[in-house]
């Protein structure tokens, strides 16, 4: 008995042993370790790729965000869903992709996630085949200005669907593009200022053969307010 109780104290040292050094090399020091190869290397990248403004964190560069009016009050009649879907774009900013799951925000303000994920319906869904004939038609008739006309052909696919996670960051220089007359407009600044934002604010393919050019939004938003502030 004496020996078994013996065999089973060391047994359980040894245990306790491994669990101490197992905990303080995998839950102290490596995470340590990780934490300041990050931080020294990729600074950006390990604190959220985060985006300023005036001082302040308005986003990430890899998170998408809406440019909507404030809401209006609702009415006691009025539901909560009735009153998210009254919320409308604020035509002076560049607008991002179409998704349920960017919370509303402007360059300024504050900073939600609501959800996140893509439609998950068929190219021959009835709804999805709709919201896309809206998503157009809105897209035609909010980018036309006295001087500038937009057909339903000029509607690049990004203008009218999601990505598939619902939080893509970009817009295709396109649909930058496509929205410059209205911005302009909408800014008091010449057309060819805000295309040459849009141009500036291009990025390429990755190695110069992955992915397809794209355009930041927030960081177009934020390129646009500090020119407007300055005209």
């Amino acid at each position: 008995m004496n020996t078994s109780f013996g065999n089973a104290a060391r047994l359980i040292g040894a245990g306790l042993r491994a669990l101490l050094v197992l905990t303080l090399v995998t839950g102290v020091i490596y995470p340590l370790v990780v934490t300041g190869i990050a931080q020294g290397l990729f600074n950006d990248k390990a604190n959220g790729s985060e985006i300023k403004s005036d001082g302040k964190v308005v986003g990430s560069s890899l998170i998408g965000q809406t440019y909507n009016l404030p809401k209006k009050a609702a009415s006691d009649s009025t539901t909560a869903d009735d009153a998210e879907e009254a919320a409308v774009p604020d035509l002076k900013w560049f607008q991002p992709r179409p998704s349920n799951g960017l919370g509303s925000n402007s360059v300024n303000t504050q900073y939600s996630i609501i959800l996140s994920g893509a439609t998950n319906r068929s190219g021959d869904n009835e709804d999805l085949i709709q919201w896309v004939k809206d998503a157009k038609a809105a897209v035609v008739k909010d980018n036309s200005t006295a001087d500038y006309k937009v057909t339903p052909s000029d509607v690049p696919a990004d203008a009218v669907t999601s990505s598939g996670s619902g939080l893509d960051p970009h817009i295709s220089p396109e649909y930058a593009e496509l929205q410059a007359h209205r911005v302009a407009e909408k800014n008091g600044l010449p057309v060819a200022e805000v295309e040459k934002l849009v141009a500036d604010h291009t990025q390429g393919r990755i190695l110069g053969f992955m992915g397809e050019p794209r355009v930041n939004v927030l960081e177009l938003n934020i390129a646009l307010k500090d020119l407007a502030s300055k005209s």
